[in-house]
């Protein structure tokens, strides 16, 4: 029954409408109950006036828990992460459905991470309302990805090699610590893509990841840098200035180089991981501050500890989570992927169409060892992609020094792993010739002959990569 302005409600009609409305709101909460997402919505002050039984199962907190209460307060942090828009600096909140990615701890203290999408409530005139939000647990979505390697990469790190799917794994198995993790690896492997992973994917996310290239301070001010100073502490100091330590209050500060710190800070250092305490240059207040702190060096640390330079008492605070990332030249079935996403990120920046690599040029990249990584990798395509003529890089557009450095590489394996474009391409280059092309692929003439055979044979086994980009003949 629907109550217009010629109406005129009785008390028998106006009761048969009441309890049309409460049957309708009673049909409605059936409906959302049954839905598979999880669902809150709060008002303006962000008192929550609905949670229905999956958001119940998803947080474990009852509709007791939460009705009625902050929702900030309820679940001990913004539920939606650092895209709340109603904390110290409210913002808009639109009308379409805003979807992110966030990170929430359960009442039984489980790590969740959750899809969910934000939109806004109004009436009939656009006042804003409140806000009503659906999510998903897609903690084990991640998970099945990457056991059926069907991940093109993670957490804006790009790969599929069987090392960087442990990674991505180790990353999501211990992003919910505080503990302290240290990243190493050689320059150019993307130890601070790694510790910003750790953060995206922790329950610090809403707060600052603050990155520190502590080999790029000057050795006179690394102390202030990270801990701050007072007015007059030393010439120059003309006011009081906070040092990352204390920008990244609630985040994560990243130790980048960490092994060049001096031997003082690195006492200061070692007293702030024990006690969370430190005073500012030149002050006597001690503050604290809650920071996760993430290390990486591309030093062998234990060496220098062995050689004096780091304190090995340090070490052991540091290292508490140990990740090392491979090598380019370790997992070079992911050169196709990368050099794809750069080919796509270099058009996204010049507004052109991607270009494409040729099998040619592909072969060099793949014989090469790549003492930069990927990094190195990122300048040489981005070197290519002004040099070259057409749309498809050619071996000529490849930087001199791959052309140079390019040799059979005795400690290539991809652990039998190969490909029909690896194959192709390291037949091309060897002239046809098997026993040439085994050796550039880095596996014996056996395991060459079997994987030719079974793609004679129409085989599918090992054959193909997904995300591999398109390869052009000269």
């Amino acid at each position: 029954m629907v109550l217009t302005l010629t109406d005129t409600p009785t008390k028998d009609n106006t009761a048969l409408m009441l309890e049309e409305i409460i049957s309708y709101a009673h049909n409605l909460e059936r409906v959302l109950d049954n839905l598979k997402e999880g669902i809150i919505a709060h008002d303006t002050r962000r008192r929550i006036f609905y949670f229905n039984q999956e958001a119940e199962k998803i947080t474990g907190f009852s509709k007791e828990d939460v009705l009625g209460k902050d929702c900030h307060l309820a679940f001990g942090k913004p539920f939606c992460g650092n895209n709340c828009h109603f904390c110290n600096d409210p913002r808009p909140v639109s009308s379409d459905k805003e979807e992110c990615i966030t990170h929430i701890r359960t009442r039984q203290g489980e790590f969740r991470r959750i899809e969910i999408r934000v939109t806004a409530m109004a009436d009939n005139h656009g006042v804003l309302l409140g806000v009503l939000a659906a999510f998903r647990d897609v903690t084990g979505l991640l998970n099945l990805q990457l056991k059926a390697e069907k991940s093109q990469g993670f957490a804006d790190i790009i790969g599929q090699d069987g090392k960087m799917l442990e990674i991505f794994q180790q990353i999501r198995n211990i992003a919910g610590y505080d503990y302290p993790v240290h990243i190493s690896g050689e320059t150019g492997t993307g130890k601070e893509l790694v510790a910003a992973a750790l953060h995206s994917e922790s329950q610090r996310s809403h707060g600052p990841f603050v990155p520190i290239n502590c080999g790029a301070l000057p050795e006179g001010l690394i102390e202030s840098e990270l801990f701050g100073h007072v007015k007059g502490a030393f010439t120059g100091a003309i006011r009081d200035k906070k040092g990352r330590f204390e920008l990244a209050d609630g985040g994560t500060v990243f130790l980048d180089e960490v092994a060049d710190l001096t031997k003082p800070v690195q006492v200061k250092l070692l007293r702030f991981l024990q006690e969370g305490e430190f005073e500012r240059v030149g002050g006597e207040k001690t503050i604290s501050v809650n920071v996760k702190v993430t290390s990486a060096t591309n030093k062998d640390l234990k060496n220098e500890v062995r050689l004096n330079r780091f304190r090995d008492d340090l070490y052991y605070r540091l290292n508490v989570i140990p990740i090392h990332l491979p090598p380019l030249r370790e997992r070079k079935s992911d050169l196709p992927l990368l050099i794809e996403h750069f080919l796509n990120e270099a058009a996204r920046r010049n507004g052109q169409k991607p270009r494409r690599i040729s099998i040619e040029a592909l072969s060099l990249m793949t014989a090469y060892r790549w003492p930069g990584n990927v990094r190195e990798l990122q300048n040489a395509i981005q070197y290519a992609v002004v040099k070259s003529q057409g749309n498809i890089i050619l071996p000529k557009d490849i930087p001199v020094e791959i052309h140079s450095g390019t040799r059979p590489d005795k400690n290539q394996n991809h652990s039998g792993k190969l490909n029909d474009y690896l194959v192709k391409s390291a037949l091309d280059r060897a002239g046809d010739n098997k026993v040439k092309a085994a050796k550039l692929l880095g596996v014996g003439r056996a395991t060459l002959y079997r994987y030719l055979k079974n793609m004679k044979n129409g085989g599918q086994e090992n054959v193909g990569a997904t995300g591999w980009p398109p390869l052009t003949p000269r």
